[in-house]
């Protein structure tokens, strides 16, 4: 449990990193729809308690790093509740930064509280994009 508060303390500190980063190529070159199908794809997984597809979605340095779709859904229902368990979900801007693509989602968590969840990709060898990140930061009032 520590080992995931640690976490969320660190990457709440890279996403106002991030979105201050402005675009490093034209935003048009983003196929920000690819982006949104992976992340209700997974987040549909979640809902269904579907480990193995939500994992699948995951990078392969991801998947190593939780080595089973189970350790992975178990992290993500611990410390992403939000994602895990959302009440309404609204894609925001996608933006190619120095970290790669991200897509902005603001998300009505399920105790009613609002999010701003920023999802990081990477592409893999087979030219898929796969979720390399998962930043949460509360949010005060853009509502999903």
């Amino acid at each position: 449990m520590a080992r995931f508060r640690f976490w969320k303390t660190m990457v709440s500190a890279a996403v106002l990193t991030v979105f201050s980063l402005g675009p490093t190529v034209a935003e048009e070159t983003l196929d920000s729809n690819a982006f949104q199908r992976i992340i209700k794809n997974q987040m549909n997984a979640f809902a269904a308690g579907n480990a193995k597809t939500a994992y699948s979605f995951a990078t392969n340095s991801l998947q190593q790093k939780f080595q089973s779709p189970e350790l992975f859904m178990e992290m993500v229902r611990q410390g992403y509740q939000p994602v895990y368990n959302p009440k309404s979900v609204t894609f925001g801007q996608s933006k190619i930064t120095k970290f790669g693509p991200t897509q902005e989602v603001h998300v009505v968590g399920p105790k009613g509280k609002n999010w701003l969840v920023l999802y990081s990709f990477e592409q893999q060898e087979d030219g898929s994009w796969r979720i390399s990140g998962c930043y949460l930061t509360k949010s005060d009032g853009l509502a999903a």
